[in-house]
């Protein structure tokens, strides 16, 4: 369980389903990334992007298949590559550990809305609101992490204004969707978002 002694913190039980590769270095510490997956009750699944230090993980051999529990903070940075999304998202590891437990996947945010939330129904009825929070980070950073809320919890963030302080409790979870090139052809990405279990507005 998360204890909210922060305003990001996310914990994500799942199985590694990539190979290590390289990501970035930053004062001369190595990072990698690594793709792990985690069941949903609905028997569909996730695969959330993780960026570990070289630091968490000399005493761990993280070979495809093996359960790893990780607990960290759901980070964004831009992308300036020119391919794919221009918003990153990751799971920034701060612990991990080889685990026997269930797949698992929590997250808690307590973020300001950055940008009027977009109220939509669905063909079948459902309603939902996407939500683009920012989250304090130290060192005057901030993470903007796109949240999805349903029923009366989108209803209730249509009209909510911009500067809302709200605390949210959710899971991460990654989305596949076709892209349109400009040559016609279509491509599989992937999506990044918090989908949200619980909301409150702080006032």
């Amino acid at each position: 369980m998360l204890n909210r002694a922060e305003d990001n913190e996310a914990r994500l039980v799942g199985i590694i389903n990539s190979n290590l590769e390289y990501s970035h270095a930053v004062l001369g510490e190595s990072f990698y990334k690594v793709c792990v997956r985690s069941e949903r009750l609905s028997e569909n699944e996730d695969e959330i992007i993780v960026t570990i230090s070289e630091r968490l993980i000399q005493d761990i051999e993280l070979d495809i298949g093996t359960r790893v529990e990780i607990k960290g903070q759901f980070r964004s940075y831009n992308n300036y590559s020119g391919e794919g999304s221009r918003l990153i998202l990751t799971l920034f590891a701060r612990e991990i550990n080889l685990t026997d437990d269930e797949c698992d996947n929590e997250i808690y945010l307590n973020g300001y809305i950055c940008k009027p939330a977009i109220f939509r129904t669905t063909p079948f009825g459902r309603e939902i609101a996407d939500i683009l929070l920012a989250v304090n980070r130290s060192y005057g950073k901030s993470d903007y992490i796109p949240c999805i809320a349903w029923g009366r919890n989108a209803k209730f963030c249509e009209n909510l204004p911009v500067g809302s302080n709200l605390r949210i409790r959710g899971r991460m979870q990654s989305r596949k969707y076709q892209k349109k090139l400009d040559d016609e052809t279509v491509v599989e990405k992937t999506a990044y978002e918090v989908s949200v279990s619980k909301l409150e507005l702080i006032n």
